[in-house]
């Protein structure tokens, strides 16, 4: 434990303790400590999913009107 604050270590000092105390006995009633491979970092993502909803289908946008079409709208707004 490093620490610039002196009081800080000294404040946990008997919790430290304690717990090595606390390890001590486990060894001695021959309780075992292992050291496990650690999770990962990041987490990896859940698979995407290969359904499609219809809805969604059905929400997206139409195409552009073509420059042959708006020029056929405006020709037909003109003629009223």
């Amino acid at each position: 434990m490093i620490s610039n604050h002196l009081s800080l270590v000294e404040h946990h000092r008997p919790q430290a303790d304690s717990l090595s105390e606390k390890v001590a006995q486990f060894l001695a009633a021959g309780g075992q400590i292992d050291e496990l491979q650690s999770p990962p970092r990041n987490p990896i993502p859940p698979p995407r999913s290969t359904r499609i909803d219809p809805e969604t289908v059905l929400k997206r946008k139409p195409p552009k009107l073509t420059l042959a079409e708006r020029r056929a709208l405006r020709n037909m707004a003109e003629a009223l």
